[in-house]
This record gives structure tokens, C-alpha cells and sequence, in this order.
């Protein structure tokens, strides 16, 4: 098998800006294929000190402070930015990076955060219609020529002879700009919106059996419009939890509240080759990559252990 193996935190749990370029230049060294980070502003248990940082701020550091990793977002909420603003943000972290970002994005999902700071929170009706807006949009203004104008007449938004600038660096999505990310296991809109703007679907925390439903409803999608399903990227979201004894598994598994057993069923966890054997389950289905949901930031051996016995034999 081949898979690509990528680091993914959630910050908004606890975590400096030095914290997670930390874990991002171990990442880059150890030669993981990507640092993604969430997108949220309220911690899911535990204080969250020092409190949460901005995806788009903290890539912009990180895009200058590391120089091959790709960088990405899973997923940034479609409800906290206007789409322009989104599109001119994300084009300047690519320049920045020198063309390694990578745009995942969603409907929203968690009220709390947008109470928690002013943010207005539409039924889940209203979130899916923004969301599918801000795809054309953001495809739009990146794909359109330089020198052309781009308007869009949405329910929601509605653009009037934009510039549609800067453009990013990378022109290499379905679309145009950057590769985009659509994930999750919705039945109908979420395979619709996937098959129609994204370069790759992530599934995220979920087990073979629900996997295999879900990729299976994406490909229907995307021949349903005459795309080639082989177009996409296919990608799960696992939590990573590996040792080298069960004493060390024990030890990482209690560092984030969580029990092994449970994260053996729920997730990557076990000894290197319980890990690769997992993902191996994964890849017959089609997986190309999977995100290990990093949740212990300072325990940087966790990547030097992956990186020493997992990665070599997936």
C-alpha cells in the first residue's frame, strides 16, 4: 500500500503559536506530508490556555517558518469569514508559502464558539446554502483571468465587478487555486458539493464499515455529474495514539483522556504495527492519506516513532 500520512492538530485545546511550529518543523523534518490545523475559536474540554488562535493567522507564521510541508486547515467554517475575504486570505498565505496550502472548509458545526464570540450561527439549512455558495465563489475568483471581473448573484452573497485578485500561486484544484478539501458523512449535500469543488474527500473519525458507505455515495456523486471519481483524493481523520509497549500506550492514551481500548476501536492506536495494520484496512478501501489527529503537542517522540516504524511500511 501507499499512503501519505499527515499531522493534524486541534489548537484550540491548548496550544501556543510556538507550540504548534514546533510540531510542524518536526513534522517537515520527519517528512510527513502535510501540517493541518482546525479551525475553531472555543476549547472542547480543558481551559484551552492560552486561549485559541486564528487557522489563517497562524498558517500565515507557519507558511514562513517552515519550507517544504504543506499546510491546510480541516475544516475552516464557512460561517466565520465572507468568502472574499477567504479567498484573498488563503491566496496570501499560498504566496506565502511558495504554493503549499491547501484549503479544507465546512458548513460549521459547533454553536457554542459562535455564541462564545459574537458569531451568528443559521440553522443547518442556512450553513449548507453559505457553504455551497462560498465554493462557487471562492473557485470563481481564483479561476477567473487576470484583467476579468467576477460577479456572483447568491441568496447569501453577492459580488459586483470584483478583480477577483490576488490570485494564489497554485492554479491546481478541479477548479482553479488551491486544492480543496470537503469532508464529513452527509448522505446527500455533502457527496453533491464534494463531486462538484473538491480535490479531496476526508472522512473524518469514523470506522472501515461507515468509510467504505460513505466513499462509495462520493463516487456515485461524481458519476452522477460525469466526473471521474478518480479525480479525488481519499482521505480519513484518525486519532493517533501509537507505542512502543502498552505501557507507552497507556501512558499517551491517559495524557489525552481517553482509554486504549476505546481508541483501538476509534482510532489509530496500539503498537506501530497495530497502527499499520489499521491503516492498511483503510487503504483497501481506497484511502490515500490519513491525518493523525495529534492532540498531545508536546509529546514530539509520538511523530519520531511514527516517522521510525509506521511510515516505512504504509
Amino acid at each position: 500500500m501507499t499512503v501519505e500520512l499527515r499531522v493534524f492538530t486541534e489548537p484550540q485545546q491548548g496550544a501556543s503559536y510556538d507550540d504548534l511550529l514546533a510540531v510542524a518543523r518536526t513534522a517537515e523534518q520527519l517528512g510527513f506530508g502535510a501540517f493541518f490545523r482546525s479551525d475553531h475559536y472555543l476549547t472542547m474540554g480543558g481551559d484551552g490556555l492560552p486561549g485559541p488562535s486564528d487557522a489563517w493567522t497562524t498558517l500565515a507564521g507557519l507558511a514562513r517558518d517552515t519550507s517544504t510541508i504543506r499546510l491546510g486547515t480541516m475544516m475552516t467554517s464557512a460561517t466565520f469569514r465572507h468568502p472574499g475575504v477567504l479567498a484573498i486570505q488563503v491566496a496570501g498565505v499560498d504566496a506565502m508559502s511558495g504554493g503549499r496550502v491547501e484549503l479544507g472548509i465546512g458548513a460549521g458545526w459547533f454553536a457554542e464558539e459562535h455564541t462564545a464570540y459574537g458569531i451568528p450561527f443559521p440553522d443547518t439549512k442556512e450553513r449548507f446554502e453559505r457553504l455551497a455558495e462560498q465554493l462557487e465563489i471562492l473557485t470563481g475568483l481564483w479561476s477567473t483571468p487576470v484583467g476579468r471581473t467576477y460577479d456572483f448573484a447568491g441568496t447569501h452573497y453577492q459580488l459586483s465587478d470584483s478583480p477577483a485578485l490576488p490570485k494564489p500561486v497554485q492554479s491546481v484544484g478541479h477548479r482553479g487555486g488551491p486544492p480543496v478539501l470537503i469532508g464529513g458523512k452527509g448522505k446527500k449535500q455533502t457527496p453533491a458539493l464534494t463531486a462538484r469543488y473538491a480535490d479531496e474527500f476526508n472522512l473524518p473519525f469514523l470506522d472501515v464499515e461507515t468509510t467504505e458507505t460513505q466513499f462509495a455515495r462520493v463516487r456515485a456523486a461524481c458519476e452522477e455529474i460525469g466526473r471521474d471519481p478518480g479525480d479525488l483524493t481519499w482521505s480519513n481523520a484518525l486519532v493517533l495514539c501509537a507505542g512502543r509497549d502498552e505501557a507507552e500506550v497507556s501512558r499517551r492514551a491517559e495524557a489525552i483522556g481517553r482509554e486504549p481500548g476505546e481508541l483501538r476501536v476509534n482510532g489509530l492506536a496500539g503498537s506501530p504495527q497495530e497502527v499499520v495494520d489499521k491503516i492498511g484496512r483503510y487503504a483497501a478501501l481506497g484511502s490515500q492519506r490519513i491525518y493523525l489527529q495529534v492532540l498531545d503537542l508536546a509529546d514530539l517522540e509520538h511523530l519520531h516513532l511514527v516517522a521510525d516504524e509506521v511510515m516505512p511500511h504504509v
